[in-house]
């Protein structure tokens, strides 16, 4: 049985339909050849770091429109030395459901002790490159465009000393390149490492963040020749002190410039409006998303923004740890938010959770736009302290109707009651069937590729964005689509979830209508450009350019 969420009201119960076909089912490691396994280190010092981790990716390396699988392990720093030294791993697509390590030939082993991953064009080549963020120093890999990467992280100037946790390209400026947003969480080393008992035994325990110092995030420009310059001061965004785990990059007054809503542990999370000529505001106690209804800062994890009510602004969605409710909030076209939580019934539904992971897509292809939850305690004690908490917990899976949200998670596969440390969570279609696929990261296990049953049911359209003028990922394009009686609105924000990155296509489902009657881009600044697309074929991914007015 599984409880439903009125977007307008309250739920209504739903119960589980006889033989149904799940739509998510998890593909075993013999089958995919991902055996690689995440490695936390964790030790009798519980130093926090151990915790925390990992991140995805789901990206296509070598551009030959298939989704490769990227996961970050831990390794060397000054609290852990393994013996043999762990990597990350890179997974190239063989388009037959299965997957090979190239880790090595590919020159992407990372190298310290890892966390997350975004991933961007920021040289505007064609290919993906790859930032990896770590506790320490971070890792930023040039593809080269032969299936080999170069560690150009001094060069660029992107290192981020400290820990960095999720990280995002955007375009801050509007000058058609990809800069880099990078959450630093709290002020830590070996040497800081807090002592924290946990239950009646007062066994150690990992420390709430509480307990460490708030750090700033980095905002690095990119100067268009493979370096970036540090405008984290410049720009007002080291301003602000804060425990950064999540960050996205949207628009949230509808003014053509990025945004950045960032969440943060234990200290009021962040919204940085973007005012133009390179300045952020930090506005999220005016917004009312710093803190909870009744004025408490949260322990923000993954996040998200999308508009999942279709009146054309952007709404804002974290995940907090157990008891103390995520929040989905609602934009009110004048840079405040109000957080839906309660009436949409999310709030009661993840009352027990921890999330990290997490990502609205449209699972079904429906045209409606559902959530995906990853979640895990971070304690391993947790359970000596609250009889109803666990340490380790379930996915969840929320159908939107376009009404309602109805959590679907026990009739959406076995792998939805597998109590997991989940921590990053990444879309992807790594089949090209239409389905978005899901990959979880878990901490200190090896990860989970769900694969999507029922997406393929439905029809759908796959479009790949290419900016010229614009950024050449295209972040912040808005799509919107037309199918007979249904008509939706897309924004391609940068991240979201995680210590994660996704398929960087956009699926347009239309359900069982035949057709797709048009699609409209407006690219993001410097061009701003809206082109409508007609004569368009179903049920395949195609490419679209700026400026050429066409598919291909």
């Amino acid at each position: 049985m599984a409880g439903a969420v009125a977007i307008g009201g309250l739920a209504r119960v739903v119960r589980a339909m006889p033989d149904a076909i799940y739509p998510f089912t998890e593909i075993p490691a013999d089958k995919s050849g991902i055996r690689w396994t995440h490695t936390a280190g964790k030790s009798a010092e519980r130093y926090l770091p151990e915790t925390t981790g990992p991140g995805c990716a789901f990206l296509d390396y070598d551009a030959d429109g298939w989704m490769d699988i990227y996961l970050v392990n831990s390794g060397k720093c000054d609290f852990y030395e393994p013996s043999p030294p762990l990597r990350n791993a890179l997974y190239r697509n063989n388009r037959d459901g299965t997957f090979t390590d190239v880790t090595e030939k590919a020159r992407v082993p990372g190298g310290g002790y890892g966390q997350g991953v975004a991933v961007g064009d920021y040289d505007a080549d064609g290919f993906p490159d790859i930032y990896v963020t770590q506790y320490g120093k971070s890792i930023l890999y040039h593809n080269n465009g032969d299936g080999t990467f170069t560690d150009v992280t001094e060069k660029a100037g992107v290192a981020a000393p400290g820990w960095s946790s999720s990280a995002v390209w955007f375009d801050y400026d509007n000058d058609g390149k990809l800069d880099l947003f990078v959450c630093q969480f709290v002020e830590f080393s070996k040497s800081l490492n807090k002592s924290c008992g946990t239950g009646d035994e007062g066994k150690h325990g990992y420390c709430i963040p509480r307990l460490y110092k708030p750090m700033p995030s980095w905002l690095f420009h990119n100067n268009g020749d493979g370096t970036f310059t540090d405008v984290s001061k410049a720009s007002g965004i080291a301003n602000s002190l804060g425990k950064a785990w999540g960050v996205v990059a949207t628009d949230l007054n509808n003014d053509g410039q990025m945004d950045l809503f960032v969440s943060n542990d234990t200290v009021p999370n962040f919204v940085f409006m973007n005012r133009g000529k390179g300045r952020f505001e930090e506005t999220a106690t005016y917004a009312g998303v710093a803190y909870s209804g009744d004025g408490r800062a949260r322990s923000g994890m993954g996040l998200d923004s999308v508009d999942f009510n279709q009146d054309g602004w952007m709404d804002l969605f974290v995940a907090n740890i157990d008891l103390e409710r995520f929040a989905i909030y609602q934009n009110n076209h004048d840079e405040t938010f109000d957080d839906q939580a309660g009436p949409t019934g999310i709030g009661m539904a993840t009352r027990l959770m921890s999330g990290w992971g997490l990502k609205f897509f449209d699972y079904d292809n429906d045209g409606n736009l559902d959530l995906f939850l990853a979640n895990g305690n971070p304690d391993d004690l947790i359970e000596s302290l609250h009889s109803q908490v666990k340490y380790q917990e379930p996915l969840m899976l929320f159908h939107n109707t376009g009404k309602e949200f109805q959590n679907v998670s026990a009739q959406s596969g076995p792998v939805f009651a597998k109590p997991l440390s989940a921590r990053g969570m990444a879309i992807g279609d790594f089949d090209n069937d239409g389905g978005i696929d899901v990959l979880v990261a878990v901490n200190d296990a090896a990860p989970v590729l769900l694969h999507n049953a029922i997406g393929s049911q439905n029809h759908w359209l796959g479009i790949n964005l290419v900016g010229t003028r614009s950024n050449p990922d295209a972040i912040g394009a808005r799509i919107t689509y037309q199918s007979g009686n249904l008509r939706q609105r897309r924004m391609k924000v940068g991240g979201g979830s995680f210590l994660s990155a996704h398929d960087p296509r956009i699926v347009l489902g239309i359900g069982k209508r035949p057709k797709l009657d048009w699609v409209e881009i407006q690219w993001p600044q410097p061009s701003g450009k809206i082109e409508r697309i007609t004569e368009l074929p179903i049920d395949r991914y195609i490419t679209i350019v700026e400026g050429a007015g066409k598919w291909k």
